[in-house]
């Protein structure tokens, strides 16, 4: 209808899972030639949650989607859209979206999944405010779920400290002010082999460590500036920093280069490790639910890995 005003969208409600085992530096001593000190120097991670063998990311998807609707005060049947960021889904049909959407109860939702690595949760976020923009959405699900443990070479001392399982979720939904605002994103391909997870299932994680911190703490910058500028922001009123959770050594330095070293600053990966595209929503969703960023306060996520791919946008924080 002429005239009708362009619905901004904010999230509502987060939403988090996390396996029961808990593996930490002194239990991976056990498997590769390494220690708990090695690591926390190298990556500030003391531990990591393991799913068991029969869990698949829709097992860790649902319970994070549902807290995550909780949260909102919302009912499954009122979503209208279900994404799933993820890299290490097993099933390549149904996606695991579908599969998550139908255990939850959002039988009429339009689910799909998205596969952008570690910026693959805040690239799923841009969509869902760009549909929700649109008129084709109210009300969207977004989570980032993997099971990093499928993908581990357990011999390779230098990824398998990294690596651990988990899910968070955000829902979005519209309303008349901005609570989420442009998303900055795109792809360096020539660097695509920097993060790789390449051939069949019984494939593994692989990385160059080196190549990927300079990328992260130098191109990161202009990326998190932009995204601050485009929500109309000077980097004085950000109040808090949720990154890709990739590894201490980077986080702690890329805030003080962006100017956020004032701001509350995600640092999960201490407890969680590297979660692929659930580690901004899972690091995000424990701060909200602990009340650790008040509502309101305006948070800059800032996702970045695989491609080498990054998605950025400023929320309110719910």
């Amino acid at each position: 209808m002429k005239g009708t005003p362009i619905p901004s969208s904010a999230i509502t409600g987060t939403g988090y899972h996390q396996p029961e085992r808990v593996l930490t530096n002194d239990d991976l001593a056990q498997l590769v030639e390494t220690n708990d000190e090695w690591i926390q120097r190298r990556t500030g991670i003391r531990e990591r949650r393991i799913a068991a063998p029969e869990e698949q990311v829709a097992d860790l998807a649902v319970p994070a989607g549902r807290m995550a609707l909780t949260s909102a005060g919302l009912a499954p049947e009122d979503l209208d859209m279900v994404i799933v960021a993820t890299c290490s889904a097993r099933d390549r049909c149904p996606s695991t979206a579908s599969e998550t959407a139908g255990r939850i109860g959002a039988t009429s939702a339009v689910c799909f999944d998205v596969n952008n690595a570690c910026a693959g949760f805040s690239t799923a976020l841009g969509i869902a405010d760009a549909a929700i923009q649109a008129g084709q959405a109210r009300n969207v699900l977004v989570i980032g779920a993997e099971k990093l443990s499928d993908v581990t070479d357990w011999t390779d001392r230098s990824s398998c400290i990294l690596l651990g399982d988990g899910a968070g979720a955000a829902v979005v939904s519209a309303g008349e002010a901005p609570g989420v605002f442009p998303t900055v994103w795109g792809t360096d391909t020539s660097k695509r082999d920097s993060v790789t997870i390449r051939g069949a299932w019984d494939a593994t994680f692989t990385q160059s460590g080196p190549e990927v911190f300079r990328w992260a703490t130098t191109a990161m910058v202009g990326v998190a500036h932009e995204a601050v500028e485009r929500a109309g922001l000077g980097m004085d009123d950000v109040g808090a920093l949720v990154t890709h959770q990739a590894n201490l050594r980077i986080i702690e330095p890329l805030a003080e280069r962006i100017g956020l070293g004032h701001a509350i600053i995600a640092r999960d990966v201490i407890h969680s490790g590297n979660t692929s595209a659930a580690s901004v929503p899972l690091a995000l969703a424990k701060l909200s639910h602990a009340g650790e960023i008040p509502a309101g306060t305006p948070t800059l996520l800032l996702a970045f890995g695989g491609g080498l791919s990054w998605a950025a946008q400023v929320i309110l924080a719910p």
